[in-house]
């Protein structure tokens, strides 16, 4: 049996923190300017655990070992993509299960290198992230960062710097 004509793709995210509080934000090839978190679909019979791993390693080459599993989120979260963003692959969005992630050791975000659709990464403020995230994304981040901020002392950026930040229209 095939899949619906209209569905959302089951994936998985991850918020990956260092040592200082900054999280990993990956730069799309595709979209100059839109950052985003690790993440991407499940693959038949894959759980959601094992397939953040993977797309961790896939799109940032940071090895399982080289990661602390802290937290959970605890709903599953959705974003449904633009009209001209759809795809057979992609269907209406994602519904996803999110991750929170420590590096183990601090020399550990030296292992970063942006992979598949990514052009560059950056350990960036989470607000900073939150502020830059394509609109789509942006109510998910939020989430994100109110649960996970309980979590850690995850960095946060300068008031200044926020209402400064560009607004993405996409």
């Amino acid at each position: 049996m095939g899949r619906p004509k209209a569905y959302f793709r089951a994936g998985a995210g991850a918020v990956i923190a260092d040592d200082h509080g900054r999280v990993l934000a990956l730069e799309r090839s595709d979209i100059p300017g839109a950052w985003q978190f690790p993440q991407g679909g499940l693959e038949k019979d894959e759980e959601p655990v094992d397939a953040v791993y993977r797309e961790i390693e896939e799109e940032t080459s940071v090895p399982r070992r080289a990661l602390r599993l802290v937290s959970v989120y605890p709903d599953l979260l959705v974003y449904q993509l633009p009209k001209r963003a759809r795809s057979k692959k992609t269907g209406l969005g994602q519904v996803q299960y999110w991750f929170f992630f420590r590096l183990r050791k601090p020399e550990d975000k030296n292992k970063v290198r942006p992979m598949g659709e990514f052009m560059s990464a950056e350990w960036r403020a989470f607000d900073r992230v939150v502020a830059e995230a394509i609109p789509f994304r942006k109510a998910i981040y939020e989430k994100l960062r109110a649960s996970f901020r309980s979590h850690s002392r995850l960095q946060k950026m300068p008031a200044a710097a926020a209402r400064r930040a560009p607004r993405k229209r996409r």
